[in-house]
């Protein structure tokens, strides 16, 4: 579960540059934009975020956020702790020390890849879930991580555990709602920052709050209706804790596409997320 705590993020890394970058998806780049929709209708058809043209941007448009890049692929090596109290945050979707879901990618690798560089540390793993210690950790682990990172098998595993306990159930339920392309990534763009289950500030929550707003395309509500109320409810929770309460993920990237009639996603794509500007084509 990402927590990225990005203003501290960009203050480590300096000012960030506001230049686009610009991103080409030879699959989608090729085909005639599909006209766009008024932004309050409903979709017309249920979207498929799995489609791989569509998950590209998925991940990049996650990646844009979680790492100031749309470079998804290079953040497999990435670990560092940002003081949310969460421990490590690393990999490509923000897997925590603190909060299972890396202990859970390590024992999945370590199920497939039993020698690894990651495998001595479970234990250390075990004993600090739940908490933001370090103990039995530290640089070596986190240079074990870099090393099992340049790895297939490692990427590999978490690209699974992505998809199995972020993508998969995210997209499965918006396709239950009869949401779009668009409805699908803010169901996966809040799963991932607040992970899934029922509690008030997790996805499941979230999506509940919304629910007593608006009804889903599927209960035969108006799409840009409900996706509003979506996101008016994530932005509630969102402001409840330091490490999320800049919303500029919903307020110019999500809710500028909602905006434009975009529910398919189609590109050309620009946003910003965090001032820093961001295209793909």
């Amino acid at each position: 579960m990402s927590k990225k705590l990005r203003p501290v993020v960009i203050g480590a890394l300096g000012a960030a540059s506001v230049a686009a970058l610009v991103i080409t998806t030879p699959a989608l780049s090729s085909a005639a934009p599909a006209p766009l929709a008024t932004p309050s209708a409903t979709a017309l058809a249920v979207g498929d975020l799995s489609a791989p043209a569509k998950k590209e941007i998925a991940m990049k448009l996650v990646s844009s956020a979680e790492n100031s890049s749309l470079d998804w692929k290079a953040q497999y090596k990435y670990i560092e702790d940002i003081g949310d109290g969460r421990g490590y945050t690393a990999g490509i979707i923000g897997f925590c020390s603190g909060t299972g879901d890396m202990l859970e990618l390590v024992e999945a690798y370590t199920d497939s890849v039993p020698d690894n560089p990651l495998a001595k540390y479970l234990p250390a793993l075990r004993k600090v879930n739940g908490t933001d210690s370090h103990a039995g950790l530290g640089s070596a682990f986190e240079s074990a991580w870099k090393q099992a990172a340049a790895t297939t098998a490692f990427q590999t595993a978490q690209n699974n555990e992505r998809d199995r306990v972020y993508f998969n159930p995210a997209v499965s339920q918006g396709k239950s709602d009869g949401l779009s392309n668009l409805g699908q990534f803010a169901y996966y763009d809040a799963i991932v920052m607040h992970g899934p289950g029922d509690s008030s500030d997790s996805f499941g929550g979230i999506r509940k709050a919304a629910m007593k707003k608006a009804k889903t395309p599927a209960q035969g509500g108006d799409e840009a209706t409900y996706l509003k109320a979506f996101f008016a409810a994530r932005k509630v929770i969102m402001k409840q804790e330091e490490a999320h309460a800049d919303t500029s993920r919903v307020d110019t990237e999500q809710l500028k596409f909602l905006n434009d009639g975009n529910f398919d996603l189609h590109t050309p794509l620009k946003w910003k997320v965090y001032g820093d500007s961001y295209t793909i084509n």
